[in-house]
């Protein structure tokens, strides 16, 4: 091992099947052999039953789920709305009555039933009421969930000056956000088709009929429109659909601000993401201006494919999700540099499955210029590398947590230094791991692996969260000088 001394902490973060949300429930739209659909069969049985009856239903369900979530009976409401078009008169239907259709329509989702894993930490924006020699943190989770639906989970704790780190009370909810589209830029929007290939036709006529800047219902009007006219030409029918995805796949996210940080979880919005947000790497990032953003790359995935998204907030309770764009925009793993270099942004990434590139922007929404940083060297990483985390700057250089994967598809952390003016020069790199899986961290889900998104300096020490063997998440702590110094030596 690295001859840098490494603390576990007794901090363990592990997955609570009892923190659950709600999501919509809608049966197929199989037909039955009345020749109705489900939703309808459904329909008609709870229309049939009295109101006495109904009363007694939505009490008993009120007593089993109400304490479970923050307000049950607005998302009763507004899943009722989503089969009331099923419904002749819905408007003269009782309130109970109402509820209850919402609540055969709503189900449950354990977000972390599986696993609470592959943190990122970051200095909290708000640090009202901390000691000037204390420091209160953000930490972003990958929630699992059934299915391996991955979401985006929240902590908050302090970090006092003698490096004790305490985690603040969990809320008793959890809450997903309200999503509202964004106002789409056109030639953005061509250029991300372009790069799909899928600028058509058909994409064209489209775009045609936009303004510079529009919104999802003036484009999805638009489509109808052609669509109608295209008399089901099914190549019309493909391209409208990959604008429409494209479109959707963007959004922002806010949450009740009375809700505490714990309760809020990002979860899956776009389809891009349909099958899980993967992997997010929270940097605290400082423009030129001074004007603090703080960003997280993150690996949206639909079932298919991955394709590398961006988060964007300033106080964790508003958040902009948008595609990201270019060749370089490819793969998992892209983490960004905490400020510009040389007038630039600047990311790490791992483009080929291997290797570690270094890729740099005019703009951090698209992403062309690479070049290749660190290869395969030392037996516990000959299978591939990343990075774990956007690199943290220090007198001596950017220090970058890595990983590498070895026999058995066995993960360990890494660590290298880069040169702070030019960081495709790597001027110190660890022979040894710094940070392997212990005994009691190699069983899980995904076995003899630990994983990090992101670690923060406070004083002079480097605190390292890291996910093992997605199940669960610990912290370690060290001293940067006498990792400095090890990756010196190294040089």
């Amino acid at each position: 091992m690295a001859l840098v001394p490494v603390t576990r902490t007794d901090l363990r973060f592990m997955p609570d099947a009892r923190r659950v949300i709600t999501k919509p429930f809608i049966p197929g739209d199989d037909v039955s052999v009345a020749g109705r659909s489900r939703v309808e069969g459904i329909l008609a049985r709870i229309l049939e039953l009295s109101e006495t009856e109904v009363a007694a239903t939505l009490g008993a369900t009120w007593e089993q789920f109400s304490f479970r979530h923050a307000d049950l009976g607005a998302v009763l409401e507004q899943n009722f709305a989503a089969v009331a078009h099923h419904i002749a008169r819905p408007n003269e239907l009782s309130p109970a009555r109402r509820r209850l259709i919402g609540a055969y329509f709503t189900s449950e989702y354990s977000i972390e039933a599986a696993a609470l894993s592959n943190p990122s930490l970051v200095r909290a924006p708000d640090q009202t009421g901390v000691p000037a020699d204390a420091c209160r943190f953000i930490m972003s989770l990958r929630a699992i969930g059934e299915g391996h639906v991955s979401s985006i989970q929240f902590r908050s704790g302090l970090i006092d000056a003698q490096g004790a780190i305490t985690v603040d009370p969990i809320g008793r909810y959890v809450r997903t956000a309200a999503h509202r589209a964004p106002l789409y830029d056109k030639p953005t929007f061509r250029a991300k088709l372009t790069e799909l290939r899928s600028y058509s036709e058909t994409a064209a006529t489209v775009l045609d009929r936009m303004p510079d800047h529009f919104s999802l219902a003036h484009l999805e009007g638009v489509i109808r429109d052609v669509e109608r006219a295209a008399e089901g030409d099914q190549g019309v029918l493909k391209a409208t659909r990959t604008m429409h995805w494209l479109a959707s796949s963007n959004y922002r996210s806010s949450f009740d601000p009375a809700s505490s940080l714990s309760e809020r979880v990002l979860f899956p919005a776009g389809p891009t993401e349909s099958h899980g947000m993967e992997d997010a790497r929270f940097v605290r990032f400082t423009d030129d201006d001074g004007k603090v953003t703080y960003f997280a790359s993150y690996s949206a995935y639909d079932g298919y494919q991955v394709l590398p998204q961006l988060i964007e907030t300033s106080d964790f309770a508003t958040f902009r999700v948008v595609t990201l764009n270019g060749p370089c925009a490819v793969n998992k793993g892209i983490a960004l540099f905490p400020r510009k270099i040389d007038g630039r942004f600047v990311a790490l990434a791992r483009l080929d499955n291997e290797n570690n590139h270094v890729i740099r922007s005019d703009s951090v929404h698209f992403w062309f210029d690479q070049q290749t940083l660190q290869s395969p060297k030392w037996p516990w990483e000959l299978t591939q590398l990343g990075n774990c985390g956007s690199p943290l700057e220090t007198e001596c250089g950017w220090l970058v947590i890595t990983h590498g994967v070895g026999p058995f598809r066995r993960y360990v952390l890494g660590a290298i230094l880069l040169d702070l003016h030019d960081p495709t020069r790597i001027i110190g790199r660890l022979r040894e791991p710094l940070l392997a899986p212990e005994s009691d961290e190699r069983d899980g889900y995904t076995p003899n692996v630990v994983y990090s998104c992101g670690s923060m300096i406070f004083g002079d020490r480097l605190i390292l969260p890291y996910g093992f063997s997605d199940v669960g998440t610990r912290i370690a702590t060290l001293r940067v000088p006498d990792l400095l110094t090890a990756l010196l030596a190294s040089g």
